[in-house]
């Protein structure tokens, strides 16, 4: 291990007992205690720092190049965000199921539980010029809304530990700090991840990897953590404009990330910061690849619509591709008119072959900006760089 890696102090550990409610198989185990790190600045190696640097140039890059359009986009990209976040802990759903489940549909799980990371994140974004122990609580309590078993919004009051066994920490892989620590952790973390003199990249992956191993609540650890890095990004201003899916780019070696994570905790915080360097680089030109893809679409769609200039129908096209399901209140609501003064234009796109109906509920959807979005996701899980 590099000097640069071993800078870092490591985890310590402290004896705690477990007292289970049954009453039997009570015992000893041992909880992480962090280092502080408000006042400590992250050394990576020259490799990571480097790709780090070239990775926020790239980021700001984009954010910047295509950012009078891009946030045209950007609930597109914040949702590709949140189902790539959310599938990292097995959570998948299609595009279709996702927008859905944002307009009410019932049926699938994963879609509502991934719509729910889609406003966490936009949570994160909206708190990002405050960053604070409340913002972060936020950010959970919208992620977990509809799940009062993990009390959103609130600190956990018990251990928590990843293990082959659910009902003791004793013996497991890893258990995270003792709750009582929670606060005083999440305060220092927090004065970590505003300061301006780091490098933004390596702070983003430090605070993440921090974060993480702190595991402040009882479950959505995973989701709120790279909604603050998210946060963070656009704190630092590596981001203005959208939310760049830099866990579509964590996709690609999931086992990867959590082997950089674990290296965090050991003292080593090159690892994390090469992930999230390597993971920036793949959601930038995988989110290029998508844009590209919807222009294609929407080029496409104005050769096909041949009503008057002057009908809803145009400006119904912009929306659709940021909003590929629709229900006639928010095309009403996003047209600025009355309910029934949606209908005509959505059936002129119906009848260009632009948006088709579902009969069983009052859904419009595009099922070409669709499978754009699931062609990213997919692209997003290889190991290849997307080209």
């Amino acid at each position: 291990m590099s000097n640069a890696a071993t800078s870092w102090p490591a985890l310590e550990w402290e004896s705690q007992v477990w007292l289970p409610t049954t009453g039997f198989g009570g015992g000893r185990y041992k909880a992480a205690v962090p280092p502080l790190i408000a006042m400590l600045t992250p050394q990576p190696s020259a490799e990571a720092a480097e790709a780090a640097s070239t990775a926020a140039n790239a980021l700001s890059r984009f954010d910047a190049e295509l950012g009078h359009r891009v946030a045209a986009f950007a609930p597109v990209l914040l949702r590709s965000e949140s189902a790539s976040s959310s599938r990292i802990e097995n959570l998948t759903a299609s595009a279709r199921a996702i927008f859905s489940a944002e307009l009410g549909a019932k049926g699938s799980r994963n879609a509502e539980l991934i719509a729910a990371n889609t406003q966490s994140l936009q949570a994160a974004l909206n708190l990002s010029a405050g960053l604070s122990s409340d913002a972060i609580r936020d950010m959970h309590r919208i992620l977990m809304a509809g799940q009062p078993r993990h009390t959103p919004g609130e600190w956990r009051d018990q251990a928590v530990w990843i293990g082959t066994r659910a009902d003791s920490p004793i013996g497991a892989d890893y258990v995270a700090p003792d709750h009582v620590r929670i606060p005083a952790f999440i305060t220092d973390l927090v004065a970590f991840a505003t300061r301006h003199d780091l490098a933004p990249l390596t702070a983003v992956a430090v605070a993440h990897a921090q974060f993480e191993t702190i595991h402040p609540f009882s479950d959505g650890n995973g989701r709120t953590g790279r909604a603050l890095a998210q946060a963070v990004l656009r704190h630092r201003g590596v981001t203005e404009n959208v939310a760049v899916p830099v866990s579509a780019g964590l996709l690609a070696d999931v086992e990867g990330y959590h082997q950089a994570l674990t290296a965090y905790r050991a003292g080593d915080v090159s690892p994390i910061v090469l992930a999230f360097a390597n993971a920036s680089m793949r959601a930038v030109s995988n989110a290029r690849r998508l844009i590209a893809d919807i222009d294609e679409i929407q080029r496409s769609w104005a050769t096909r619509l041949t009503v008057r200039r002057s009908s809803n129908a145009w400006r119904l096209l912009d929306i659709v591709a940021r909003r590929p399901v629709l229900d006639a209140v928010t095309a009403a609501r996003e047209l600025g008119v009355q309910r029934p003064n949606a209908y005509p234009p959505l059936q002129a796109l119906v009848d260009a072959g632009i948006l088709t109906a579902k009969a069983e509920r009052p859904f419009w959807r595009s099922t070409e900006i669709l499978g754009a979005i699931d062609a990213f996701a997919e692209r997003a899980g290889r190991r290849e760089m997307p080209r």
